[in-house]
């Protein structure tokens, strides 16, 4: 797999796209990076085999979502105990699992469409994010993190109106699959800069002020090698798969009274040793 520290997907002010190396810097933002000049890398992916730094700089102009697509979101739901304990529920025996499409990736910075039918009781979930270095199955707890090229922040947003029961069928996908309900970012860190994942600070505001959620990862109640385990079991896991590990307590469905987010509220996720993505929940209008 790539070697790296920190990698940024960035367009130029030309509007050329490169991946480029964040030097120096343990907690990215969107005001350290734009503007500031990186040592690129040759290729589109790092999953290619020349994956590697050319020797140049770029300006970046545009941070992108730190993947050009994925082949799919696995998703842990109710994996912190603190959250398990806010929904009133019981700790699950095994990883409770959804996905998102493809389609559902964004960048850190990006707006979030929302459609019009699920804007009364809309939702955020700050996510430690886990990206699939190279396609994997069956493995064991003791290998799981040799296949992951890094971890980054992510945001499982959630439309709870189509997560209840009574129109899911208690399946939570189509509540959180929607374009762009998984903006991630704003960088890949590897492993060997995250040291170890189950001990990082998380937090989530709304509006610049509002601190919903903040906890560490040391709340999970599945780790990464169990997780990456479970979903291996049987299945191939692709290289450039993204696994959301789940999110702690604060969500707004659980706060009393709700506090779910209205037109133009932003979201900001912020995760220790990897940075700061932050994204407006725009309403769409009815098709007149």
């Amino acid at each position: 797999m790539a070697t790296f520290s920190r990698l940024v997907r960035f367009r130029n002010p030309a509007g050329q796209i490169f991946y480029g190396e964040v030097p120096g810097v343990d907690f990215v933002t969107q005001e350290s990076l734009q503007g500031s000049k990186v040592a690129v890398y040759k290729g589109e992916t790092p999953f290619e085999d020349d994956f590697g730094l050319t020797g140049h700089q770029e300006e970046i102009a545009e941070v992108l979502a730190p993947l050009p697509y994925v082949p799919i979101f696995e998703c842990v739901g109710v994996n912190y105990l603190k959250h398990v304990q806010e929904t009133g529920g019981e700790p699950p025996k095994y990883p409770v699992i959804f996905k998102k499409p493809a389609d559902a990736l964004a960048g850190p910075f990006e707006d979030i469409p929302i459609h019009p039918e699920c804007q009364s009781q809309m939702d955020y979930e700050a996510e430690l994010c886990v990206v699939i270095g190279k396609d994997c199955k069956n493995v064991t707890t003791e290998e799981a993190l040799n296949y992951v090229l890094g971890y980054t922040a992510g945001n499982d947003v959630s439309a709870r109106y189509w997560q209840w029961r009574e129109r899911s069928g208690g399946q939570h996908g189509s509540a959180k699959g929607f374009d762009k309900f998984a903006p991630i970012g704003p960088v890949i860190v590897s492993p060997s800069a995250i040291g170890d994942p189950h001990n990082l600070w998380l937090k989530t505001i709304v509006n610049g002020t509002d601190v919903r959620q903040q906890s560490r990862t040391d709340d999970l109640i599945f780790k990464l090698p169990e997780i990456i385990k479970h979903l291996s079991r049987g299945t191939t896991l692709r290289k450039g798969t993204v696994i959301m590990s789940g999110t702690p307590s604060g969500v707004a469905a659980f706060m009393k009274p709700p506090g779910f987010l209205q037109d133009g509220d932003v979201v900001t996720v912020e995760i220790e040793k990897i940075g700061r993505l932050e994204n407006k929940y725009v309403f769409e209008r009815e098709n007149l």
